[in-house]
C-alpha cells in the first residue's frame, strides 16, 4: 500500500454576503487584469471599446454589402451572356438585324 500520508483539509465556512463580496472582487480584479493585457485598461477604455465595436460593425457591414455586390455583379453576367446568346442566334438564323 502506499505510505505516504494523506493531507486532510479543513473546511473553512464564510457569510454568503462575505463570500458573495469576495467573489465580486475577485471577478473585478480579473476583468480588470484581462483589460490591461490587452491594452484596454485606463481613462480612455470605454473610447477604446466603443471605436473597436464600431470598428466591427463597419467590417460586417462592409462584408454583407460585399456579398450582395458580388451576387448582383453574377446576376448581371447571366441575364447579358442570356442577351447576348438572343443576339447571335437571331442573327445566325437569319432573323431581322
Amino acid at each position: 500500500m502506499d505510505a505516504t500520508p494523506m493531507e486532510r483539509r479543513k473546511m473553512v465556512t464564510i457569510p454568503q454576503e462575505e463570500f458573495e463580496a469576495m467573489l465580486e472582487r475577485a471577478a473585478e480584479r480579473g476583468a480588470r487584469a484581462a483589460l490591461h493585457g490587452v491594452g484596454l485598461d485606463g481613462e480612455d477604455a470605454a473610447h477604446d471599446i466603443r471605436e473597436l465595436r464600431n470598428l466591427l460593425d463597419a467590417f460586417n457591414e462592409a462584408k454583407r454589402t460585399a456579398g450582395i455586390t458580388l451576387v448582383k455583379m453574377i446576376v448581371t453576367g447571366l441575364v447579358l451572356a442570356l442577351l447576348a446568346g438572343t443576339v447571335l442566334k437571331i442573327k445566325l438564323f437569319g432573323g431581322q438585324p
